[in-house]
């Protein structure tokens, strides 16, 4: 089990040379929404995922501000994928995800100096932007997702200059959400 703290934000444009990042080829379905039980294939990693909002009952409390969800992952073989991801619900959301250096400004020289430990995760490159451009259906949409070890380090963070809006607590651009999205 682990807990996924992350930001997601619309994307003004693409970085420059995106073809020199890593990529990952990722393809999912999910056979429910809320809460969200997914498989996904990354590149040729096959996996059922169990995500729900941290403390789910707190989470829809009023006057909560925790931006975590638990997740549980589970191995599966490709055969297992492919039986599965056919009993998906609504819309298979296919992606390539671009794995980016997180921004050099991400953090102030404040926060840098009272918490040491972000330079370093920075600097090994344990913080990386998520840039994910979606496949058909969703032709077009382009969302980056930054994942952080803490909630403090998340609320901290100062967006990339080529991030648009923060959508983080917008269901509208949860993968989960798209599944379920009338495209024609």
């Amino acid at each position: 089990m682990g807990v996924e703290i992350e930001r997601k934000f619309t994307v003004k444009k693409l970085p420059e040379n995106l073809d020199k990042y890593k990529v990952h080829i990722i393809e999912q379905g999910y056979l429910n929404v809320v809460p969200a039980i997914r498989v996904r294939r990354e590149d040729n990693h096959y996996y059922m995922t169990y995500k729900v909002k941290k403390d789910f009952l707190a989470a829809n409390a009023e006057g909560s501000d925790d931006i975590g969800k638990t997740e549980y992952n589970m191995p599966l073989d490709a055969e297992s994928y492919e039986h599965l991801v056919k009993k998906s619900d609504g819309n298979v959301i296919r992606k390539k995800r671009y794995l980016i250096p997180i921004n050099s400004d991400a953090f102030t020289a404040e926060y840098k100096k009272a918490h040491p430990e972000v330079q370093k995760l920075a600097d090994e490159g344990s913080i990386k932007i998520e840039l994910d451009v979606f496949e058909t259906p969703f032709d077009g949409r382009i969302l980056a997702e930054v994942e952080f070890p803490n909630e403090d380090m998340a609320r901290n963070y100062n967006p990339a200059d080529w991030f648009d809006e923060d959508v983080t607590d917008d269901v509208r651009y949860s993968n989960a959400h798209m599944s379920r999205e009338n495209v024609n």
